[in-house]
């Protein structure tokens, strides 16, 4: 039987896709991640499936469990939040799966940064204002590579969202504000899709402290950029005066974007 990776998506357990429900029901071992998966999706599973927390177990010892559980004949789910490619740890157990010879599946799942721009209702890749995301998060007992530091990266100006560093936040707002300036708009999400969801909205010249003042120490993504406020360019897409493949050109504003 084969392994699934299963995006559990940002919070919500209605934002699981239909593959990954599919599977949560029926599977015989489930392993997730009971630090960040909401235990709401564990409603989804048979009373008789397996369910374990990979939150104080090592590699080798969820490797054991999943190799195992295949050898019998299993179907065996490991559930990450958002999507499993972003900061999962996945490829490791990809990788020591593969060596095993156990075959294994990918399910994408909806990343708690599309959860966040839903929750500050903007689009990150705005006509005229930015074309580019940039998903990071700051160097810490995990160090980032080098030229990928957030004073690099706040140089390009693009849209970002900055994962995994809540518990750094002021310094990791510094550091942003040298490539940004600390005029920037910023939004800081706590638990995206949550029923505790929270947005602060400020600059990056107040953001730290908003956030102190709320309380929020963990589980947050940072948005940084002009798209939260600016104002863009109507795109072409949809302007009567560009024509493509699928309609003609029309008398229309003419004032558009092709981004």
């Amino acid at each position: 039987m084969k392994v699934y990776f299963v995006g559990a998506g940002p919070g919500d357990p209605d934002l699981i896709t239909v593959k990954g429900q599919k599977l949560l029901a029926a599977a015989d071992l489930i392993i997730y991640t009971g630090s960040l998966v909401n235990p709401a999706l564990l409603a989804y599973t048979r009373p008789q499936a397996r369910i374990l927390n990979s939150a104080g177990m090592t590699l080798e010892e969820i490797l054991e469990l999943m190799v195992a559980a295949a050898g019998r004949g299993e179907l065996v789910v490991r559930l990450h939040t958002g999507d499993p490619s972003l900061y999962g740890a996945i490829q490791e157990q990809m990788d020591g799966l593969a060596r095993r010879g156990v075959p294994f599946e990918i399910v994408p799942g909806v990343s708690s940064f599309a959860a966040a721009a839903a929750a500050v209702r903007r689009e990150f890749t705005l006509p005229g204002v930015s074309q580019t995301l940039i998903l990071t998060r700051r160097g810490g007992r995990t160090p980032v590579p080098p030229g990928e530091n957030l004073v690099e990266l706040a140089r390009h100006r693009a849209s970002l969202c900055l994962f995994l560093s809540a518990q750094s936040l002021g310094q990791a707002v510094a550091e942003l504000a040298l490539g940004y300036g600390p005029a920037t708009p910023a939004a800081l999400v706590y638990k995206a899709s949550w029923p505790e969801e929270k947005v602060i909205r400020g600059t990056l010249a107040d953001i730290t402290e908003q956030t102190a003042a709320a309380g929020i120490e963990r589980t947050a993504l940072l948005l940084v950029g002009d798209f939260l406020v600016a104002p863009y360019r109507r795109s072409c897409l949809y302007d009567p005066s560009f024509d493509h493949g699928f309609r003609e050109k029309r008398d229309g504003s003419g004032d558009c974007s092709p981004d």
